[in-house]
């Protein structure tokens, strides 16, 4: 009998493989990608919605955190199996191509699909934001369980400090970390089972840490203000969404692409011309 084939990717074949992801959406037109991540916005904000229902009423708090992540964790398990594009993805995907290409290979459609996995995230969780607090009504305790969550997001406005606004990058680089190594372990998985199970755990760490994450605090904000709550969109983006973002960055590049770039850097495959 020959051996069973292989569960999952070693470590230093992720990189390569992430690198071929990119590919793929870098091979799409500027609307493809667009509508891509107009869709990722709307799983993740399907994903907000589901931790809430899942987790709301339920008094303790581990069990109310472990529920939260596993309705969460089903938003990004719908991206990576649809291959919808989302920012915090692409966060990691994009340095980790970089960082195995020559400098003449890096193109401005790179940095496009950066831009447009943002615009089109933001827009997807506003759009189904509104059309779930149109078609649904949901119990008082939910929008109370919504109010704590967005509460927690809002919680550096209430420091206005330089300080407090710094907190928001460094949180957002940590919550990019995780994301991405939800992303580098799904990559590595080869069944569904395989990329469920560290994504559901990874993913849960992060929301039970209140780790911001720009895409993700987006859908939460397009639940409650589409249902009349929320912060205000001029203070959500302020004091969240743009700072989470630039964290995001920060965090998938140099705490998740860099690493296990020099680490695994002698186990790539050459690069083109070298």
């Amino acid at each position: 009998m020959g051996k069973p084939a292989r569960q999952h990717l070693a470590a230093y074949e992720v990189l390569p493989a992430m690198k071929h992801e990119a590919g793929f959406y870098l091979g799409l037109g500027p609307m493809q990608i667009f509508v891509l991540a107009m869709m990722g916005g709307a799983f993740v904000t399907l994903g907000a919605l589901f931790s809430l229902l899942l987790s709301t009423g339920v008094s303790a708090y581990g069990p109310q955190l472990l529920l939260q992540g596993l309705g969460f964790s089903t938003g990004f398990f719908m991206i990576v199996l649809s291959r919808a594009a989302l920012f915090t993805e692409a966060n990691v995907i994009l340095p980790a191509s970089f960082l195995q290409m020559s400098w003449g290979e890096i193109t401005a459609k790179a940095f496009q699909f950066w831009a447009l996995a943002w615009f089109g995230n933001m827009l997807g969780a506003l759009l189904v934001g509104e059309v779930i607090a149109f078609a649904q009504s949901y119990p008082s305790y939910v929008q109370e369980s919504l109010a704590n969550v967005v509460s927690k997001k809002m919680s550096y406005m209430e420091e206005g400090t330089p300080t407090a606004w710094m907190r928001i990058i460094v949180s957002g680089m940590l919550g990019n970390a995780l994301i991405g190594m939800a992303a580098f372990f799904a990559t590595m998985g080869s069944t569904l089972f395989g990329k469920f199970v560290p994504i559901f755990l990874v993913v849960s760490l992060f929301v039970a840490g209140n780790l911001q994450h720009s895409p993700a605090n987006m859908g939460y904000f397009s639940l409650s203000m589409a249902s009349g709550g929320g912060p205000g969109w001029a203070d959500a983006f302020v004091w969240n969404v743009i700072p989470a973002g630039i964290g995001n960055i920060l965090g998938g590049s140099l705490l998740v692409a860099l690493p296990f770039w020099f680490a695994f850097r002698n186990n790539l495959p050459p690069q083109e011309g070298s």
